[in-house]
C-alpha cells in the first residue's frame, strides 16, 4: 500500500465512523422525546390515580367503611 492510498483509507474510515455517530445522535434524540411523551403520560396516570384514591377514601369515609386500627 502506498503513501497516498493511506491517507484515503483513513479518511474513508473516519467518514463512517462519523456517519454512524450522526445516525446514533438521531436515534438518542428521538428516544428522549419518546421517553419526555412516555414521562407525561406517566405523570397524567399518577395524578388521575390519585385523585381517584383520594376519592375513594372520601367515599369510604362518608359509608363509614374506613377500619379504625
Amino acid at each position: 500500500m502506498s503513501k497516498v492510498e493511506t491517507p484515503n483509507l483513513v479518511l474513508e474510515h473516519l467518514r463512517y465512523i462519523r456517519s454512524v455517530v450522526d445516525r446514533t445522535d438521531a436515534t438518542v434524540s428521538e428516544l428522549r422525546v419518546r421517553v419526555g411523551h412516555l414521562e407525561e403520560q406517566y405523570a397524567s396516570m399518577s395524578r388521575r390515580i390519585d385523585r381517584i384514591d383520594e376519592r375513594v377514601e372520601r367515599i369510604e369515609r362518608r359509608l363509614d367503611l374506613v377500619d379504625t386500627e
